[in-house]
């Protein structure tokens, strides 16, 4: 059945030359071309690689020092997911302190890897050296040590942005901490300037890097 929409032969003849608008160009413009179907396709996939990047990168630690209000260094709160160097038990540079503490140092990734390939450690290495207390009465054991509770953090940087290329870290229990200054680094620059295996840092600690860095030729005459 044919309906009559109101519309004349010529109507008719006329809406075949002039097409309604169609919203996606104005009437007597040129078409908008849309991308094909594969070529949207592809769009599609990119953009999810943008937004998956993005989001893995911020659940992603940081990897590296951050400050504030200059030289202040926040303290890394995943750097036990970091690269476990060594643990000692009772290493102190106070002889009349109590020798059953457990020292584990720890470095970041990018540092350690820097170190595998050179033997030396690159700009923004940062070691965090964290002291916990230890206990021997737990079944099974009867004469060994093991770890407990956290008693300090204190951390070691590898920065350009420092007079001599190196800051010294107490947090004290805070979030983050200036550099040490004055006579409370003095100790630590005197011992870490004399007493290392590879720059200022106890490599001769950690058993596997000490290999490499005789390796590589940066240990210091005498270890």
């Amino acid at each position: 059945m044919k309906h009559d929409l109101g519309g004349s032969a010529s109507h008719s003849s006329r809406a075949r030359r002039h097409p309604p608008y169609n919203g996606l160009c104005r009437p007597g413009s040129a078409p908008l071309r849309l991308p094909s179907a594969p070529t949207v396709h592809v769009l599609l996939i990119a953009a999810a690689a943008v937004l998956w990047s993005l989001a893995l990168g911020a659940q992603q630690p940081i990897d590296g020092p951050t400050y504030t209000n200059g030289n202040t260094l926040v303290r890394p709160v995943n750097y036990r997911e970091w690269v476990f160097l060594g643990s000692g038990l009772g290493l102190t540079y106070d002889q009349s302190a109590n020798n059953t503490t457990f020292t584990n140092v720890f470095v970041n990734p990018a540092a350690y890897r820097g170190f595998m390939n050179t033997g030396k450690w690159p700009d923004k290495s940062v070691f965090v050296l964290e002291f916990r207390a230890s206990a021997t009465e737990a079944p099974p054991n009867t004469t060994g040590r093991y770890q407990t509770r956290l008693v300090g953090v204190e951390a070691e940087v590898k920065d350009a942005r420092f007079p001599d290329g190196w800051a010294f870290y107490n947090f004290r229990g805070a979030d983050s901490a200036p550099p040490l200054a004055g006579q409370d680094v003095a100790s630590c620059i005197e011992c870490h300037t004399k007493s290392t295996a590879v720059e200022r840092t106890f490599v001769q600690f950690y058993p596997t890097l000490l290999e490499v860095a005789r390796a590589k030729g940066t240990v210091k005459p005498g270890f």
